[in-house]
């Protein structure tokens, strides 16, 4: 009985997340203020994209946190030209983590939607907010990715690796970063999930972030978000030429 009773705790522990708090592979809507934005103001972004995607949209869809919301920033100029006149689709949100995404997507921000790529980039936010450990993340995109798939069988993930930040390419969070991008590389199928790194666009020679591209070594700045749009161009025109398996 001893045994059987250890082996029903172990099973139990074995299925707790990695790290305090929420589960980063399950979803959870928004639940702490912070200074730079309240729990009203994430639900009434929640809101306005439910009313945004009535009006559907293109091939492209755009999934993530304050990065990819930044296309309507800092990357306003480079959205207008690359991505808008195809009515492509933004539903980042600053602050989001894996958990807050998959709330959002199983919370209707993507229904009636049917774009041919999906452009996902999440996780950071994990590090910073959370303190998540990087199995945990990696748990985390993998569950979104899982839930994209399934909610939009109709498209390719192009699933990009968390961007590099903090200006010293020695800094902890450099490497914690590095073994989520290995680890969700992985994901990749080259069928229906297609991985892509693009650090090396917004890197220095010497490895350090400049305040040019990445003002608070963290968020892109024009020039970052034109860096991006080019690293990702020929990716996309292909994927969206792409058929899918079985179709």
């Amino acid at each position: 009985m001893r045994h059987h009773l250890a082996a029903i705790v172990l099973l139990a522990l074995s299925l707790l997340p990695l790290s305090a708090g929420e589960d980063p592979a399950q979803p959870f809507p928004r639940s702490k203020d912070y200074n730079w934005m309240s729990v009203k103001s994430w639900n009434e972004r929640h809101t306005k994209h439910l009313e945004m995607i009535t009006g559907g949209g293109g091939d492209l869809l755009f999934v993530g946190d304050s990065i990819t919301e930044g296309w309507g920033g800092a990357g306003k100029g480079v959205w207008t030209k690359e991505y808008a006149p195809d009515k492509a689709v933004n539903i980042g949100i600053g602050g989001d983590t894996t958990q807050n995404v998959l709330w959002r997507l199983a919370n209707g921000e993507v229904a009636g939607l049917n774009p041919k790529v999906v452009v996902l980039m999440i996780g950071t936010n994990n590090f910073g907010l959370n303190g998540d450990q990087p199995a945990d993340v990696v748990r985390g995109v993998t569950a979104v990715v899982a839930s994209l798939r399934e909610k939009l069988p109709g498209a390719h993930v192009l699933l990009l690796g968390v961007f590099p930040r903090d200006a010293n390419p020695q800094a902890d969070i450099r490497a914690k970063i590095a073994e989520v991008n290995a680890g969700i590389a992985k994901l990749s199928d080259e069928k229906t999930v297609h991985y892509l790194d693009i650090s090396k666009v917004f890197i220095e020679a010497d490895g350090t972030l400049s305040k040019d591209v990445m003002p608070d070594f963290l968020h892109l700045s024009g020039e970052g978000y034109k860096r991006w749009a080019e690293a990702i161009r020929m990716p996309l025109t292909e994927l969206v030429a792409k058929p899918l398996p079985g179709k």
